[in-house]
């Protein structure tokens, strides 16, 4: 990490240092984690890419799962201008966002055994498909499970975590594994534990957290070399326009019905 994501982490300057900078130290820190993903996660974002071009050329569907913020990641691939089509959100109810109330109970709900496996049951995900498991933590129940029972089905794997959290917290699992245990491709989003960049003597809990700017990012990487690795291979990539520029639509509707058997979240 270079001297100044250093200094920006932990909030350099000490007592008396203004806090109207701190604006520009978090994105400073962003920015950091950012460059470290592009130059460190190079060869698992290639083979990532590669993962889900391939499971698109092979008639597969793709799905991605994340659980409250981590899901943010997850829904930003979906239904997407500029993104893959075929797409789908893997939704659990109760943890997909904050909307449930109260709000704790979606992180009591990443916790329970067994609720993977049943979605995962009532999902039409099966051998020849993708699913893309995003978890900051990846030591939560649902997601190990969900990475672990998809892999049984015969779905390929690519998990987005943080890896320092298998190395400095304790898996919640039976199991005693973590996510990227199970995953045929291991995406390291690089944020610390705790996730929360800045830190400032005056406030006594560490704050503003980065990783959904960096998950979102990883995983945008991820899908733009997929797109490259479809155009190489001669195939046209399944992309989706904005709706709010001319043609738009039209382009849309001429995709989804092209691939309306591997869209979920449309119904024409």
């Amino acid at each position: 990490m270079s001297e100044e994501s250093n200094r920006a982490r932990h909030g350099a300057g000490g007592p008396g240092a203004a806090s109207g900078d701190l604006a520009g130290r978090f994105l400073d820190a962003a920015i950091g984690l950012l460059r470290r993903v592009r130059d460190e996660d190079a060869g698992p974002i290639a083979e990532a890419g590669t993962l889900i071009a391939d499971t698109v050329a092979d008639g597969g569907r793709l799905f991605a799962f994340g659980a409250g913020h981590s899901s943010l990641a997850a829904q930003d691939l979906v239904y997407r201008a500029g993104g893959l089509a075929l797409m789908n959100l893997l939704a659990v109810p109760g943890v997909v966002g904050v909307d449930v109330m109260p709000a704790t109970l979606g992180s009591a709900l990443e916790r329970v055994d067994g609720l993977a496996s049943a979605v995962l049951d009532s999902s039409p995900l099966g051998s020849g498909d993708l699913l893309v498991v995003v978890s900051l933590s990846g030591r939560n129940a649902l997601p190990v499970e969900m990475a672990m029972k998809a892999r049984e089905r015969g779905v390929k794997v690519i998990g987005v975590t943080s890896v320092a959290y298998a190395a400095q917290t304790g898996p919640r699992h039976a199991s005693g594994t973590y996510l990227k245990d199970h995953c045929d491709v291991v995406l390291d989003s690089k944020i610390a534990v705790g996730d929360a960049e800045l830190r400032l003597e005056a406030v006594p809990a560490p704050f503003a957290p980065a990783s959904t700017v960096v998950t979102t990012a990883l995983l945008q990487a991820v899908m733009a070399t997929a797109a490259g690795v479809l155009a190489d291979r001669g195939v046209e990539p399944p992309l989706l326009r904005s709706g709010n520029v001319d043609g738009g639509h039209e382009w849309n509707t001429r995709v989804m019905r092209a691939y309306g058997d591997r869209i979920f979240y449309h119904h024409p």
